[in-house]
């Protein structure tokens, strides 16, 4: 007898293309998703154009994906049939020193669900360890958690900050990273927020979405320009871009004595001014992806109506169209797309 088919996207080195796969089924610890929406990521588009310093082609995308239990293993207790969920694609081996001391998310031996992984949330179906999803709030949309795993990031890394209460906060890059970390920052108590952009489009829509100013990225005495926006210098400096010239701006930015979060991926290795960085007393931090807390924290701020669908999600697709959709996350215009199917 022929398995079940069902589609799955495949990101190849020639394209992206839409493939005809056996329907997985859950072993006892997982749970059997069929997916409703899915969310293209930059590190998606970044991965698709061989970008990506961690994807390597062919890959199976889809880890801001939302769906519907379909089955549940035989030992999964708490998710039922049914049931709307949300992916945190972290997959951690939880032995290691990073998984027990807290801090799974850089787990030794991580693997990361739609991202190299044998599964994406690109899919009709997919299976996952029933611990690595969030049961939906009740009234809360599809389309509303499909942001929750993008709002995740930035809400991680305001909390790896060290918290933004009071503070003076710069944002380098409107893109969705940097408009999430926008709201994420606004929900956490930030005085004042400065965002720099290159496109009129983008730093009009931080400003509609919580700035209190906005600043071109190109301007030369965009130092001076911020700090008379913030009054001082910068608290935190979160870096959404994360190429050479955004780390040595955040550097400038935090003097003296401020922290610079990287959070964009960046495509290939910067140099750090080594001297600025220790005789300012500059705290350089990496922030990668989120922890359960950062998604219940998500799941707070878009239930309190801080982020919404209608703000966020400016395209949608189907499945069919798939590779439209990745020309239109990368093009740069978008703020997030997504791919809807019919449960």
């Amino acid at each position: 007898m022929n398995a079940i088919t069902m589609k799955r996207v495949v990101v190849r080195p020639e394209g992206i293309v839409l493939t005809d796969v056996p329907k997985p089924a859950p072993e006892a610890h997982e749970i059997l998703v069929e997916t409703t929406v899915t969310g293209v990521c930059g590190s998606d588009t970044h991965a698709a154009a061989g970008h990506h310093p961690f994807v390597p082609l062919p890959y199976n995308p889809g880890h801001e994906v939302v769906g519907i239990v379909r089955e549940v293993g035989a030992s999964v207790t708490g998710i039922s049939v049914g049931d709307h969920v949300t992916v945190e694609p972290t997959l951690p081996c939880w032995t290691c020193k990073m998984c027990t001391t807290g801090r799974s998310n850089i787990c030794e031996n991580l693997r990361f669900f739609g991202c190299g992984y044998d599964q994406g949330g690109m899919a009709d179906f997919f299976t996952i360890p029933a611990n690595r999803v969030h049961v939906i709030p009740a009234g809360m949309t599809d389309l509303q958690a499909a942001l929750i795993e993008p709002l995740s990031t930035p809400v991680h890394a305001v909390r790896l900050s060290g918290g933004v209460e009071g503070k003076a906060v710069v944002i380098i890059g409107a893109g969705t990273i940097g408009l999430l970390v926008l709201a994420a920052a606004r929900h956490a108590g930030a005085r004042k927020i400065v965002v720099t952009d290159m496109l009129p489009s983008k730093r009009e829509r931080a400003l509609r979405l919580g700035a209190d100013a906005v600043l071109e990225a190109d301007r030369p005495d965009l130092v001076q320009a911020v700090r008379t926006e913030l009054g001082e210098s910068a608290d935190v400096v979160f870096d959404c871009v994360s190429i050479q010239s955004t780390i040595d701006l955040s550097v400038k930015l935090a003097s003296k004595g401020g922290t610079v979060m990287v959070v964009g991926v960046p495509a290939k290795p910067v140099t750090v001014a080594l001297p600025e960085l220790q005789d300012l007393q500059v705290r350089l931090q990496g922030s990668a992806t989120y922890m359960p807390e950062d998604y219940e924290e998500a799941i707070n701020i878009i239930q309190a109506g801080s982020v919404t669908a209608e703000d966020f999600i400016t395209s949608q697709f189907s499945f069919d169209n798939v590779a439209e959709a990745f020309r239109a996350s990368a093009a740069g215009e978008e703020v997030k797309v997504v791919l809807t199917r019919t449960a």
